[in-house]
């Protein structure tokens, strides 16, 4: 497969930066992950719904 050392030392070379930019990756999706459980982001999400709604609601009144 390899006809000598530099093809292997390349290989090995590209292989760690693909695993250390998938390891930063992951530190990126463990990141946002633990902001979307908290408890706050939750508040959040279920105000912007509710403001939404409401509004709906109101617009929905006022045309009857």
């Amino acid at each position: 497969m390899y006809s000598n050392f530099k093809e292997i030392e390349y290989n090995l070379e590209r292989l760690d930066l693909e695993r250390k930019i998938a390891y930063e990756e992951l530190k990126v999706v463990k990141d946002e992950y633990v902001g979307y459980f908290k408890p706050i982001s939750w508040l959040q999400s279920g105000f912007k719904f509710a403001g939404k709604y409401g509004l709906f609601v109101l617009l929905k009144k006022l045309v009857k």
